[in-house]
Parts: C-alpha cells; sequence; structure tokens
C-alpha cells in the first residue's frame, strides 16, 4: 500500500523516484530477500548461482549503486531529500540488501569526495562503470576490540592515548604499509573488491590519531575469515578481514591524523541518517504487514481489525512510522547539505528510528499471533532484521552518550 505523502512539494521526478524504486523493492528485493534469508548458512548466501549476485547486478544495471556518486562523476546525483526516499523504498524491501548496497558506495563515494586525479581514475570511474559486480566496496570500520567506540568522536575517551585502533599504518617511502584484524561485522567484508579501511596512525593521539584509506583487496596480504552467521539481516554478508604487511600507494590514503576527526565525524552524520532511513522503511514494511493481516484474519467473529485492541496497537505504530521519516527526512536534509554536520541530529535520527522500527515490528508479531513466529511470515524476518539494527552501525547506548557529548557542548552555555 502506498502512504501518503505529506510534503507537498515533491516534484514529479521525486514521485516517480519513489514509485519506480518501491515497484523494485516490491517485486525483486522482498522476494529476493526472503528467500536469502531461508538459506542454510551465509556461505549459501555468497554461492555464484546465489540470487544474491543477481539483485546486486540489477541494481547496478539501474545505477542505484551510485546513488550517493555526484552526477558530475556520472552518478544518479540524488539531492538530499531524495536520497531519503530512495534508502527508504529499498529498505521497505529489504533492509540487509539496502546496508549492502549503501556500503558499496563508501569506497567511491570518499575517493569522489577528496576527487584526486588517481583516486577518480582508480576508484570512482571503474565503480560508477560496473555492473557487473566486479567492483564492491565495503566499510570496514569495526575491530575486535573496538566496535561502537571507534565512532566516539568529540569525547575525552577518543583522545586517550592508551587507546587505539587493532588496524595500523605506518609511513614507507611513498606509500604506507597496514597491518590488523577487522572483525565479523564488516559489511560485505566477505566479498568487497575494495576496503573504506578507517586505520589508527599516531598511536599517542588515541583513537583521535587515525587515517582513512581505500584499499583494494587483492594485494598481498590481505585475508579473510568465514562469512558471519547471524539472526537478522541474513541476506547481507559480513566477516572478518586480515592485513599483514599490505602495502598500498600514498594516493589511497584519503585521511590522516589532522583531518581524521572531522571526516569520521561526517562519516558517522552521514551513516547514521541512512541508518534513519533505512528503518523508517522496515517500520512502515511491518505496520503494513500488520495492518493487512488485521484485515484478513477473523477471531471472536469479526476481523482483527475491528477489535479495538488492535485498533490502538495499529494507531500506535502508524504513528510511529510517521514521526520516524518525519525526524530522519529532517536529519538527512540537513546534514547532507552543511558541513561540518550536526551529528547529534543523524544520531537522534537513527537510534529513534531502529528502536522504533523493532517495537513496530515487535507489535506486528503480536497482531499476528503464532503465525508472527513462524518462519512463513515477513514479519518474523522484520523483527529479527530490526533487532539487529539496535547494535548495527554503533550500539545506541553509546551513540546516545556520543550525541549527549555534543549536545552538551553546544548548549552547556
Amino acid at each position: 500500500m502506498e502512504y501518503l505523502e505529506l510534503d507537498m512539494d515533491l516534484t514529479d521526478e521525486q514521485i516517480a523516484l519513489k514509485k519506480s524504486v518501491h515497484k523494485f523493492a516490491k517485486e525483486v528485493l522482498r522476494p529476493a530477500a526472503m528467500q536469502l534469508d531461508a538459506l542454510a548458512g551465509p556461505e549459501e548466501v555468497l554461492k555464484r548461482e546465489s540470487v544474491y549476485w543477481d539483485v546486486m547486478r540489477q541494481m547496478k544495471e539501474l545505477g542505484y549503486h551510485t546513488a550517493f556518486i555526484p552526477d558530475h562523476f556520472g552518478g544518479m546525483g540524488l539531492s538530499p531529500l531524495e536520497l531519503h526516499i530512495f534508502w527508504e523504498e529499498i529498505a521497505w524491501g529489504s533492509v540487509g540488501l539496502a546496508v549492502s548496497l549503501g556500503v558499496d558506495s563508501f569506497p567511491a563515494f570518499f575517493a569522489a569526495l577528496i576527487g584526486t586525479d588517481e583516486l577518480v581514475k582508480n576508484i570512482v570511474e571503474p565503480f560508477v562503470s560496473s555492473t557487473d559486480c566486479s567492483f564492491i566496496g565495503c566499510w570496514a570500520i569495526t575491530e575486535p576490540d573496538h566496535g561502537s567506540d571507534t565512532l566516539m568522536v568529540g569525547t575525552p575517551y577518543f583522545h586517550d592515548p592508551r587507546i587505539t585502533g587493532n588496524v595500523k599504518a605506518r609511513r614507507d617511502g611513498d606509500g604506507w604499509v597496514i597491518n590488523g584484524q577487522k572483525s565479523s561485522w564488516v559489511s560485505n567484508g566477505p566479498n568487497a573488491t575494495h576496503a573504506l579501511l578507517f586505520l589508527n596512525i599516531d598511536q599517542s593521539m588515541g583513537m583521535a590519531g587515525g587515517g582513512i584509506a581505500v584499499v583494494p583487496l587483492d594485494l598481498p596480504g590481505v585475508s579473510r575469515g568465514k562469512p558471519l552467521n547471524k539472526m537478522g539481516q541474513r541476506e547481507l554478508p559480513q566477516g572478518e578481514i586480515f592485513f599483514d604487511n599490505v602495502r598500498v600507494p600514498g594516493w589511497c590514503l584519503v585521511a590522516d591524523p589532522d583531518t581524521y576527526e572531522a571526516m569520521l565525524d561526517m562519516t558517522l552524520a552521514t551513516a547514521n541518517a541512512t541508518m534513519g532511513a533505512f528503518f523508517t522503511g522496515v517500520a512502515r514494511a511491518a505496520f503494513e504487514e500488520a495492518l493487512r493481516y488485521s484485515k484478513e484474519r477473523v477471531q471472536g467473529g469479526k476481523p482483527l481489525c475491528e477489535h479495538q485492541l488492535v485498533q490502538k496497537k495499529l494507531f500506535d505504530m502508524f504513528m510511529k512510522v510517521e514521526t520516524c521519516r518525519a525526524i530522519s527526512r529532517k536529519a538527512y536534509i540537513y546534514n547532507m547539505s552543511v558541513s561540518p554536520p550536526r551529528t547529534e541530529y543523524s544520531i537522534a535520527s537513527k537510534v529513534y528510528c531502529t528502536q522504533a522500527a523493532f517495537e513496530v515490528a515487535h507489535e506486528a508479531v503480536q497482531i499476528f499471533g503464532g503465525y508472527g513466529v513462524s518462519r512463513e511470515y515477513y514479519v518474523e524476518k522484520l523483527f529479527r532484521d530490526a533487532r539487529a539494527a539496535l547494535i548495527e552501525d554503533g550500539s545506541n547506548d553509546i551513540l546516545s552518550l556520543t550525541a549527549a557529548e555534543a549536545i552538551l557542548r553546544m548548549y552547556g552555555g
């Protein structure tokens, strides 16, 4: 069902974008997500005959992988509002495939942002032109000893020299040598050809002494662990990446300790705002599943939707979906339009929307009753997907502390 669009200023092109992406999400992404979710393990998702590759190729053929890439580099060149519309619809179909598509663009997105000739030639142009999955990116930030804490920009902890990242880089002539391990939560880690790699350069600065590099993953010294078998978002490949004296040329570095904290702040603002859009889509999907079922299921001699308790649940779910869209769109549009971003608003969007999606999915399962815990119904998958999001892209608890520090600095007087 189509939701009422409260933004009365959408252009015909923006409305067409919403409808076309929703059609693709309904006809391609959701069936594929259900098929991938039912597979025995993550190795099955990555087999060459898997529908995962078919779907990724279809999205690349449509240019969806370039949603974050400016049009002067051959990308879709979407505005912040259009990006939010795009990601809500993609995640409505499959949030796991939405995350896979989103991080796919991270190396090229940063390369385009810096825009040196080497980065454009070696990263941006090959990524944009690749429609056969020969170029797939990942965001390699999470580590065995560091998860949400890697994102605590602006906090005293972030500058403690006793705490540094597991993956370290040292200068070697005109290039860099990289050693260390990224943990099993790297999205697209098992199948990526390139990583946007977050690393530590100056240990005396603590986590703030970091850097960011675009690293081809076919270099000598790169290896990977087994893909992660997990509860939710099973269509999203995730896994470890190891770096053993991996040498990269100097042009691969897109941020050093002088610029790292600002670049990480921008990354967090973008990623968390996008998570808000994703889980607006998930909350909406769960609400729509429950609403449809409540009209079909007869209990006590009448459809579920005619029972007042169910009506109250449906209204509360509806209200959360609409507030998700309101806060996530505002945060997305603002933080994708200014520099530096106000990251506390992106965090508020991520924390609120993921929590709301989990609550809406929980109530949807309750309305379905026993069928809600059956793998035959999509609502059961939505519940598992939403639960994962409370930890994904930063635990909501830790992100809240990071936002609180920013709020205190801004409004502390």
